[in-house]
């Protein structure tokens, strides 16, 4: 199946908490989106692999994807070498998405960084004909998507851009809180933790809100972007600001 939009995730919920707004709006457009997620998230310290698959599987369905997969990574001690590379390699040709969405180039959690490094470097061999890869035994076609846009997650950076998401926001954090065992709940007996604590959502709102305003509208989503973007027209710029 050929994706519009593919976003990759080091954790599950990694791109649920970045850009949900994002691909759920596309989706609303008719745009065909997936995702994928590295690790299983197995080092995190509430729930475990098995609960984090479910609670991916139930946010899926809220975000209207057509595809989930995991690559099943290591979490924690993943590489940005030629073993990992191939399988972010194998999977891009697989799905030819235009744009690919990743990991945040700076964060708090070193895998956020080092998986945007991958991802990117990934994307760009994934052009070259001359390395070789199979899917169920058929060999595949090179593919370089578009673009590459790294989403902002808990450290902000200076946006390139940024989408409008208001009229699915509601959908966005519903998606997030699929992540029962990730979040605050009063009903867990697990360890607290820096996103369990009750605020956290709140500043994931805050961010979010913080960035529409910039441009006029209740909540929107930043990212970077790793080449200059063209427009056809300044009709594109056009915002609710006065």
């Amino acid at each position: 199946m050929k994706l519009d939009i593919l976003a990759f995730g080091v954790h599950p919920d990694d791109v649920e908490l970045s850009c949900a707004g994002t691909l759920l709006a596309a989706a609303n457009e008719g745009k065909a989106t997936g995702i994928v997620d590295l690790t299983q998230g197995e080092l995190g310290t509430r729930g475990t692999a098995e609960t984090r698959k479910i609670e991916a599987e139930n946010a899926a369905k809220v975000l209207k994807i057509k595809v989930r997969e995991n690559l099943e990574m290591a979490d924690g001690f993943f590489q940005n070498d030629e073993a990992h590379q191939r399988k972010i390699i194998e999977v891009i040709r697989k799905y030819q998405p235009e744009i690919i969405l990743c990991n945040a180039v700076h964060d708090r959690h070193p895998d956020h960084g080092r998986s945007a490094k991958l991802v990117s470097d990934a994307a760009f061999l994934s052009g070259l004909r001359k390395i070789v890869t199979n899917n169920d035994g058929k060999l595949q076609e090179a593919w370089r998507p578009k673009y590459v846009f790294h989403y902002i997650q808990d450290r902000y950076i200076q946006p390139n851009f940024l989408v409008d998401i208001s009229t699915v926001y509601d959908a966005k954090m519903e998606a997030i809180q699929c992540y029962t065992t990730q979040f605050f709940n009063p009903d867990l007996q697990e360890p607290q933790t820096y996103i369990s604590n009750p605020m956290f959502l709140d500043t994931v709102k805050a961010k979010d809100m913080m960035l529409g305003k910039i441009i006029g509208v209740n909540y929107a989503e930043g990212f970077i972007t790793e080449k200059i973007i063209g427009i056809q027209s300044f009709d594109a710029l056009i915002q609710n600001v006065t």
